[in-house]
């Protein structure tokens, strides 16, 4: 079976690496950073993903890893690079990092005798990256020509934190950008054996693909933001309810049910660059991505109009605490970039408000942002205990369980921006206010 190399073992190189080992490759993950290193070798996880220790534990023969480039040259046929592409001010991806790995590859390349190796370029780039400088930078340093001495693939992950495992063993899509077919052929023999479905694989140019990237997520999030707004519509128009319109709208095939939610706004480490690397690169050629720019301005409303909502039923009970529960940008993981609990934590705190925050996994991660300046908790009850409003963020299986034994203000407001919470279980206590509803959302029972 094919050998295999990781390049970057973060929260998706890890996971890649340890999917792929547990599919029957041989794996050697690289990474500069020698905790994650030793973290591997070790057997244990050095991020948290649900099912990745399971993962790693299962596949640890298979599975080893280095700071050594040359050896992931000599030890696989195929590399995948699966680091950091920050966005720049301009909102194009930085490739930084993405050089400084393949330049040690290339050159290790170049003093090995094998006829040919496949590099597969994972990280997101902005389209013409990889045929603009970066298949030029391994042409150089290898003294090799594309195509002969090595392949090139662009093969970005479609994956959310929180479900990479499942996401990447049962994908709806593998896309697939080729230097010629051969490369191509030779990714997607990968692909049969790890994918446990029979995911669409789509093969194209590299530059295609690059679009083919940043468009999908700029799409998701045009369609996220659709939903917004439309929920917002609905907290004003007495009878209306964004879920039974959601659920019409998304039995419709030609625009499904898919993040056609409507709550809080998006967030994580792709959707909002992504989209807005679409619209600068529509911009680099003439083109005014104006729906891109209208979702971006849609998505930072919408913790604004949560604010609103706050504020309107804040009372002086416990001195104007407000609790947030949820502060990663969704659930299972913790991970807190670009979150929308993190964004209303920061917008509640220059209304001068006391703040009190739950989130098993992300709370630590808080930390690192607010120091004191909020108050943590160890349980959704504590919160709902010392805080008269407390606002839902996320869809955490843990906060589906809050009833009435939560309560212990009279009265007690709960913001729900997802729906999640059954209003008949709370008690007579709670002020119930659902993010999307009328009825909910002008919370006739704080009249």
């Amino acid at each position: 079976m094919t050998k295999l190399s990781v390049i970057g073992l973060g929260k998706l190189g890890v996971c890649s690496a340890a999917c792929f080992a547990y599919k029957g490759f041989e794996i050697i993950g690289v990474d500069i950073n020698k905790d994650l290193v030793n973290a591997i070798n070790n057997g244990v996880s050095p991020v948290y993903e649900p099912g990745l220790q399971e993962l790693i534990t299962s596949a640890k023969d298979k599975l080893k890893a280095t700071q050594d480039y040359k050896e992931a040259i000599n030890a696989s046929d195929t590399t995948f690079f699966i680091v950091p592409t920050p966005s720049n001010e301009d909102g194009y991806f930085s490739n930084k990092y993405l050089i400084s790995a393949l330049r040690p590859l290339a050159a290790a390349l170049k003093e090995s005798n094998k006829a040919y190796h496949l590099f597969v370029i994972t990280s997101t780039v902005s389209p013409g990256s990889v045929n603009g400088s970066l298949i030029p930078l391994i042409e150089k340093t290898s003294r090799r020509k594309l195509n002969d001495g090595f392949g090139v693939c662009y093969n970005p992950e479609f994956i959310a934190l929180g479900s990479v495992i499942t996401d990447f063993l049962d994908p709806d899509m593998v896309l697939i950008g080729e230097s010629n077919e051969f490369a191509g052929e030779q990714l997607t023999k990968i692909y049969k054996t790890v994918c446990e479905n029979n995911p669409y694989i789509a093969r194209m140019s590299i530059i295609s693909a690059e679009i083919a990237k940043i468009c999908l997520n700029s799409y998701v999030t045009m369609k996220i933001s659709f939903a917004n707004t439309l929920a917002n519509i609905c907290e004003a128009i007495p009878g209306a309810n964004i879920d039974h319109i959601t659920k019409a709208l998304g039995a419709d095939k030609r625009i499904s049910p898919y993040y056609l939610k409507g709550g809080l706004g998006y967030g994580g480490p792709c959707f909002p660059r992504d989209n807005r690397a679409f619209a600068a690169f529509a911009e680099k050629y003439g083109i005014d991505a104006k729906l891109a720019k209208a979702t971006d301005e849609v998505n930072g409303f919408q913790v604004k109009h949560l604010v609103d909502l706050a504020l309107d039923h804040i009372s002086a009970t416990n001195d104007g605490m407000i609790s947030v529960l949820g502060i990663a940008y969704k659930p299972n993981t913790p991970v807190i970039e670009e979150s929308p609990g993190i964004k209303l934590v920061e917008a509640l705190l220059k209304r001068n408000l006391k703040v009190m925050v739950y989130d098993e996994l992300a709370s630590d991660n808080a930390k690192v942002i607010f120091g004191d300046r909020i108050i943590y908790s160890t349980s959704a009850k504590e919160c709902l205990s010392k805080s008269s409003v407390c606002i839902v963020t996320t869809m955490t299986d843990e906060f589906k369980k809050i009833d009435g034994s939560y309560i212990a203000n009279d009265p007690t407001v709960v913001i729900d921006c997802w729906r999640i919470l059954e209003p008949s279980r709370l008690g007579a206590k709670v002020k119930y206010i659902a993010v999307g509803r009328f009825d909910y959302g002008h919370c006739t029972a704080c009249a």
